[in-house]
């Protein structure tokens, strides 16, 4: 190579074809997971039901979450309610009433993404354990298993913060104008 000609290795390299920062690796590692609260009521071993017996099943849920006194530690608690009433006159069969929590710790998650990570990711991590209890105790209850489906913890998230922002119109519009 002669002296005034430069090798294409030694040139400043440009800025704009560099890698973009990588973002932060998101932990989750599940401290502890309990049963906070429950209560299983066969009303059919109680008052008996006549007739058919065929159940229809209606479980509703709902997730809380809030930080706890340690650094990146967050409880998360799903909540079941879960109704079988006879399809022919509506009589209650059982009722199953489940708060499942489980405390996590997470880092990496971005301060604005937190809300819909603990609403949507950590009840997802759960809910294998959430079924597996819900089998156990209407079977142990002396029903058939109920074996849960998968909750849409994307929709129910969204379904939450559409409730909330409109709660915060009607206080908005029930404000007196000065």
């Amino acid at each position: 190579m002669a002296e005034n000609e430069t090798s294409q290795d030694a040139a400043p390299q440009d800025t704009a074809t560099q890698k973009p920062a990588q973002p932060p690796v998101v932990t989750n590692r599940i401290i502890a997971q309990y049963v906070r609260d429950m209560s299983f009521e066969n009303i059919l071993a109680q008052k008996g039901i006549t007739g058919d017996a065929t159940p229809d099943i209606q479980a509703r849920v709902d997730v809380d979450a809030r930080k706890r006194g340690a650094d990146d530690q967050y409880e998360v608690i799903t909540k079941l309610n879960i109704t079988s009433k006879t399809k022919e006159k509506g009589e209650t069969l059982f009722v199953l009433e489940l708060d499942y929590a489980g405390v996590f710790q997470i880092g990496g998650v971005p301060d604005d993404q937190m809300g819909p990570y603990l609403m949507i990711e950590c009840p997802r991590l759960v809910f294998p354990y959430v079924r597996k209890l819900v089998a156990d105790l209407t079977r142990e209850g002396g029903f058939q298993s109920l074996n849960l489906e998968q909750f849409d913890y994307v929709a129910l998230y969204r379904a939450k913060l559409a409730a909330q922002i409109e709660a915060q119109k009607k206080m908005q519009a029930e404000q007196p104008v000065n």
